[in-house]
């Protein structure tokens, strides 16, 4: 799903991204963004070399830098060595956007531990390897204040399911409010580092993976019902905000969730009273 990415006064020229979970989806959208604004691009996988590969190239032909990495964010052996071929093909790292994630629907009392392991693995212990991996790499390199002025930026992709509670996806939903915490606590811990630490909390984004609900015209009807915006969201809407925690224009923003839901968690179903 290719998109228009505006340009934007924001310039990351020198810097370096990590993008996990870039081939397709927000972390593409948000890959291209960061590309655009001219930071030297890590585009990871899991499986979909191929999607990859697209937003590699489509970031090279907008005169970018990018390469893709395949990795499984829940193996330590392969978030370090992720890293070491960023640092190996850049130099370094100065900017993790840690967006790869997944989802394993059951009702609680059917959940098998695998479904709860897989989500709890990859969604909130992916996003400590690479935060962790990021922050060694921050640290090993010092600052370099012509680039930019936090010694490195981390942005986890969560959810508003980090606030609002989701039968039939408690793994889903405990990942995420376990990521705001984590997210929250090593931010207060790094923060004297110089390392910026937040999250984006998205509501529903057209991306292929639930196409089938903004694609179908009732589904995407009920779906309005919980947005007050009443618009489904655009990666781009989550690039957008990507590109900005990112910069230096956001310096003095540290340790803080950024809801970009169209207003989903106002609690919409009080609209006419409750």
């Amino acid at each position: 799903m290719n998109q228009e990415y505006p340009k934007s006064s924001i310039i990351l020229n020198g810097q370096t991204a990590v993008v996990t979970g870039g081939s397709s989806g927000i972390g593409a959208g948000i890959a291209r963004a960061l590309g655009e604004a001219g930071a030297n691009v890590v585009v990871n996988y899991s499986s979909s070399r191929e999607g990859a590969e697209e937003v590699v190239a489509g970031i090279r032909d907008q005169g970018g830098q990018a390469i893709a990495v395949q990795a499984d964010v829940s193996s330590e052996s392969d978030v370090e060595a992720m890293f070491r071929k960023t640092v190996e093909t850049y130099g370094t790292v100065d900017i993790l956007i840690s967006n790869a994630g997944v989802q394993q629907d059951a009702a609680f009392t059917e959940m098998t531990l695998d479904e709860w392991n897989m989500v709890i693995n990859i969604n909130l212990t992916g996003s400590f390897l690479c935060a962790r991996a990021a922050t060694r790499e921050f640290l090993r390199r010092g600052m370099v204040p012509e680039r930019s002025s936090a010694l490195g930026k981390i942005i986890f992709v969560s959810s508003v399911h980090e606030i609002i509670p989701w039968s039939g996806r408690v793994n889903y939903a405990s990942s995420k409010g376990g990521l705001m915490l984590f997210m929250k606590s090593i931010a207060q811990e790094l923060g004297a580092e110089g390392i910026r630490v937040n999250s984006i909390a998205p509501g529903a984004i057209k991306t292929p993976i639930n196409r089938e609900t903004w694609d179908d015209p009732e589904s995407k009807a009920e779906l309005l019902k919980l947005i007050p915006r009443h618009r489904i969201g655009d990666p781009v809407d989550i690039a957008k905000a990507a590109l900005w925690l990112a910069s230096d224009e956001s310096d003095y923003v540290h340790g803080t969730s950024l809801v970009v839901d169209g207003g989903m968690i106002l609690y919409p179903g009080f609209i006419s009273g409750g």
